[in-house]
């Protein structure tokens, strides 16, 4: 999958003409390539002076504490594991762009999110918001994607998916089995999820 992350930063700078503040949403299954995607676009454009933050869907994960109450730390990842209305009220402030606001990030190495650990002052033009679950058209989450300007999806094979997510979890010392029971229980069921519940994205890249 080769994506032309200069022709979508240039289609973003001319949609974004004439505004302050401008989200994309660039969603997609576990294992997609987002994250990649999402830091060489944010470099292609401040390239082109538009001031660009990135603000990862990950940060918005429920503490592992909360998912054990609840016997969902096996499906951590899964669309009710995430706070959506936190999410959701982020948006929202990120698309008012008036003032400065304060975002979580995830810590993979530690499985912890972090509330306030990044800024997006008004000055940044640009908002590329990545994750999972931003047009799944489902309760809880199907008004997200209203709040965009413009949405992204990437959609691979699951065959790539199992691929890069199987290196994924043996990068972070998983055992083989345990590898197995993630992709098998959880990240590839998500995918399939995304993959048949998400609404239209303006642009798929599969």
């Amino acid at each position: 999958m080769k994506i032309d992350t200069a022709a979508i930063a240039s289609e973003i700078v001319t949609r974004a003409a004439g505004t302050t503040r401008f989200l994309v949403a660039i969603a997609g299954p576990p294992g997609a390539g987002k994250s990649t995607i999402v830091e060489e676009l944010a470099a292609a454009l401040n390239d082109r002076d538009m001031p660009t933050a990135i603000v990862p869907m990950d940060g918005f994960h429920m503490d592992d504490a909360i998912l054990k109450e609840r016997n969902l730390l096996p499906r951590k990842g899964s669309p009710e594991t995430f706070d959506v209305r936190g999410l959701t009220d982020i948006v929202r402030a990120l698309r008012d762009g008036t003032e400065e606001v304060l975002v979580p990030i995830f810590d993979r190495t530690r499985e912890l999110a972090i509330a306030a650990a990044r800024t997006v002052p008004p000055e940044d033009r640009i908002v590329l918001v990545e994750g999972n679950y931003l047009l799944l058209d489902a309760p809880k989450w199907a008004n997200l994607a209203d709040h965009f300007n413009v949405t992204i999806m990437l959609m691979p094979s699951e065959e790539v998916l199992r691929e890069r997510l199987e290196q994924r979890w043996h990068d972070l010392g998983l055992t083989r089995e345990a590898t197995r029971a993630k992709l098998e229980d959880n990240d590839l069921p998500n995918g399939r999820l995304i993959r048949t519940r998400s609404r239209k994205a303006d642009l798929t890249i599969d």
